[in-house]
Order: C-alpha cells, then structure tokens, then sequence
C-alpha cells in the first residue's frame, strides 16, 4: 500500500481556490443572463442516473467510457456524462402535462472517464440550451443566438469566434446523389466526424472496412471538398428539402444579426448518432482549441427514450475550453476591475473595531458588498490586502477619525478619496 498522501485532486476533476472562482462565477453568470433574456427556463436533476438510461442513448459501449457503480440494492447507476439522456427521461415521464415547445437550460457538473486531452477533463460544467416541440429552425437560430449572446458577454466577437454549421439531412441527400444507400449513411457520419482527428487515409479506411467500394469512398471525401452551401445545392439541388431547411436557417440567422458568426461548413457531422438535422460546432477563430460548443437537432430521441415523438434541438457549451480560451486570449480580461462595487473595511485597534462593523452593517443594508477585517492592522498591511483583492473601495478607521467623527473613503480604481460622517456614511459608486 502506498502512503504516500497527495494534495491533488483526483485524476481529471479539479479543485476551484478563490481564483479560479472569480472565472468560473463570470462564465456562469454569462450562461445564466443569456439563457434567462433569451427565455429559458432553468432546471436541474440529480448527478447520478441510472445505467439503463445512458444505454437506451448511446448503447452498451458508453460502459467504457463513463464512471459506473453498483449501490447496495444491486442497482446499476452512474456518474451523468451529459445532460440530453436525463433531459428525454424528465420530459417523457411528464410529457402529457408539458405544454410544448418547452425552452429549458441547466448549467450541470458531467463525469467521463475518457483520455485527457487539451480542453477536456475527466469532469466539466455543462451549459445546456434545448427547446422540445418545436420543428421550425427559427429554434436553432434562437439557441446559437443565445450561445453568442453569452459569448459577446465574455468579451468574444465574430473576429475572434466562429460557429460552423451543416445538415445531416443534407449530407443524406449528398450520400443518395453519390450513389450510396441510407443503411450505409451511419456508418459513413461517424467515419466522416473523424475528420481533422485522423488522417485521410485512416477515414477511407474506415469506409472501406463499413461496406464501401474504393470509388464510393473517395467520392465521398470529395464532397467534403464543398466549400459552400450554393455548391451543395447544385449536387443535391435546390428543390431539396434540406437546401430549402438551411436556407430558410440563414434567413432567420440575417433577422437575428449573427450571420458573421456564422459559416456553412460541410466537415461538420457531430459524432452523436441521435442528430438528424442542423448540426453546429463553435470554435476560436484560429482554431487553437477544441470546440467551444456543439449541438444540433434530434427529432427521434425522446421517443426513443420511451415518451412520443417531438423534435428537439439542443447545444452543450462546456466551462474547459472556454476557460482556457479566456485564459489565453483575454487574460487582461480577468485584471478588469469587478462590474460592482465592492469595499473592505479596517481598522488600527480594537477600540475602532464597533465603528466598523456599524459601517460595514451599514454598506451591506444597502446591498454593497463588503468585507470586514476581523482583526485590528496597520494601515499600509490593509491597503496592500485590499490592493491585491477584487475590491473598488478601502475604508481604515484610526483613533483620529472617531475623534473627529468621520471617515475617509479611498477609491481604489482611480485613486480618489472622500471624507464623510461616521453616523451616516455617503454611499459609494463606481
């Protein structure tokens, strides 16, 4: 047995000081104002689900690929990896008292035990948008919408970050017109959604391996050579009801304002067999990292999960990679003084320690926050703490000061100070 103790946390989760806080807090405050502007209405469950529920979705290989444990009633359960499998479990077990379309998001931890890579972690927080009941695109231009809503809130603009998009309808018109059956167009999207992770020879491999003839499969790799949504309707045509579903897309993206957000981008599948129409995938501009967010619509899941039919569309927007984004790009971001106000209070003895917590009462009755020092310091280790802390205003309080009935208030932001009376102290802005 090794008795060696570590102070680390688990292989793959994380532990969150003060500091790393401050990010999170920001990133899900921007996922909260989007969703709640936009409409959404938030919901959660609970963090372990049952076994058979995460089969139902994704099969019995996500055995593999998730933490599972046996309770002591012998029942199968695990660690939630994402949130869609529960969402389907929630909506069916009400789905006759829902009145649809439903707009719900959660902003829920999710466990994988899969290989670490760059951007992914053995445990995340998940920002989930989904609207059920709904077969209109206007749905999904109202999801990406609000995922770019949350995004400008961070800091991001079009010339930083970019949301791909594509059809797996389309990409089954594509397939037909290439001279390749349905029962084979599976096996193909997973093949194809290696894209940029394995080399092309390794992909038409795969192809051949699925039932592919070699002529069949390069030619599949040539309409990954379409470079926009004109050239894929001249291939499928433009009478085609996939053309015809993304173009009105476009047009609701143009009312939205986003469309420079936006790409037509074919090499965009998603993994997820559940997809069956508009897929998307949100990266940095440079693509230095992995996905920002992905999502697209699925018609069939929640009646696969056991309740009837309703189309739904859904985005998972994950707290990795956008940490590290913001961490890399806008670093200057997280030294930005805070959006409140915010004041520390001190004082030189014990003597002065009532007039200060009166003072501190006094700024928290008015919703200010404020932190008060619980023990007596010198004036230059106080300002040096609060200097270095998240606060826009310092207040010290010496014997002279009571004396003279008043206080000095020093604008940490731009240096400034003020004098009011001890009794009833000026309120402080920003």
């Amino acid at each position: 047995m090794n008795n060696t103790f570590s102070h680390n946390p688990p292989r793959g989760m994380r532990d969150f000081y003060p500091e790393d806080m401050r990010l999170r807090d920001r990133i899900f405050s921007a996922w909260r104002q989007a969703s709640e502007i936009s409409g959404f209405e938030a919901y959660d469950s609970c963090v372990v689900e049952s076994l058979d529920t995460l089969k139902r979705k994704s099969g019995e290989e996500i055995t593999e690929q998730i933490y599972t444990f046996i309770d002591k009633s012998g029942r199968e359960l695990a660690l939630r990896p994402e949130m869609t499998p529960t969402l389907a479990r929630m909506i069916a077990a009400k789905q006759n008292s829902l009145s649809l379309p439903l707009k719900w998001y959660t902003i829920a931890q999710c466990f994988r035990y899969e290989r670490m890579t760059k951007g992914r972690k053995r445990e995340h927080y998940q920002w989930n948008l989904d609207i059920i009941g709904e077969e209109s695109t206007l749905a999904e231009a109202e999801i990406i919408s609000t995922a770019i809503y949350a995004l400008q809130q961070l800091g991001f603009t079009h010339e930083t970050v970019r949301v791909h998009y594509n059809s797996r309808m389309l990409l089954s018109d594509l397939l037909i017109k290439t001279g390749i059956p349905p029962e084979y167009h599976r096996m193909t999207f997973l093949a194809l959604d290696k894209l940029g992770k394995m080399e092309i020879s390794e992909i038409k491999k795969m192809l051949c391996e699925g039932g592919l003839s070699e002529n069949l499969s390069s030619k599949v790799l040539q309409l990954m050579e379409i470079k926009s949504l004109e050239d894929a309707a001249n291939i499928a045509g433009n009478d085609a009801a996939s053309i015809q579903i993304l173009n009105e897309f476009q047009n609701y993206l143009s009312i939205y304002g986003i469309s420079p957000f936006l790409k037509f981008d074919i090499s965009v599948i998603r993994g997820l067999s559940y997809y069956t129409g508009i897929v998307f995938e949100c990266f940095d501009i440079k693509r230095e990292f992995r996905a920002i967010f992905g999502g697209g619509r699925y018609d069939n899941l929640l009646a696969e999960m056991g309740g009837k039919k309703a189309g739904g569309v859904g985005m998972g927007f994950g707290d990795v990679v956008i940490s590290e984004i913001i961490s890399a790009l806008h670093a200057n971001d997280q030294k930005t003084p805070p959006q409140k106000c915010a004041i520390a209070i001190s004082y030189m003895s014990e003597e002065q320690k009532p007039v200060a917590i009166k003072i501190a009462l006094h700024y928290r009755k008015e919703k200010i926050i404020t932190d008060l020092a619980l023990h007596c310091e010198k004036a230059r280790n106080f300002f040096s703490r609060a200097g270095t802390k998240q606060f826009t205003h310092a207040i010290y309080i010496g014997p002279d000061d009571v004396q003279k009935g008043t206080i000095r208030i020093k604008n940490l932001l731009n240096r400034t100070e003020i004098e009011s009376p001890i009794n009833n102290p000026v309120s402080v802005k920003l």
